[in-house]
């Protein structure tokens, strides 16, 4: 039976109507219409519904509704804006770091939660990051490039 949930999307209170048990990713996706996280596996294994979740990324895909409470919830929406992009964003465009994109909302909210955790990555702490995030196209070298910059970018920010 639907419930009433008040959660906290990109700084704003949301009242949805969902079962309990509703992925977030579904209310995310089709209540509040926010397309940054993507339906991949549903298993929490590719990354492509990614969220940050009090700054941490978290697969979306597997956390019930309840469970949501509020925390703070950012998606790729809630990051930047088209004329401020995040330093992140900025970084994946500036170094052509997407081909066909579906992957993209996990990278960079990956290396968002890695950059809010650890502003002075290693090369290391970055590949770890992206470990468990799927990408077919083949944009790896870009995507390592543009994390490397956006890590730059943040601790010459903190300076």
């Amino acid at each position: 039976m639907a419930e009433a949930f008040t959660i906290r999307v990109n700084c704003n209170d949301v009242t949805v109507h969902a079962r309990h048990d509703t992925p977030l990713l579904y209310i995310l996706r089709n209540d509040l219409e926010l397309n940054g996280p993507k339906y991949g596996c549903g298993l929490a294994e590719c990354g492509a519904c990614s969220v940050l979740a009090d700054g941490k990324s978290i697969r979306s895909c597997c956390v019930p509704l309840a469970a949501v409470g509020r925390t703070e919830i950012v998606t790729l929406e809630g990051l930047g804006t088209p004329e401020a992009p995040h330093p992140v964003q900025a970084a994946f465009v500036e170094h052509a770091a997407a081909q066909c994109g579906y992957c993209l909302n996990g990278m960079i909210i990956a290396i968002t939660g890695l950059l809010n955790a650890n502003p002075s990555p290693s090369e290391t702490d970055i590949r770890e990051a992206l470990r468990h995030h799927l990408c077919r196209c083949g944009a790896h070298v870009e995507i390592l490039a543009a994390a490397r910059a956006a890590a730059q970018h943040i601790q010459g920010e903190r300076r």
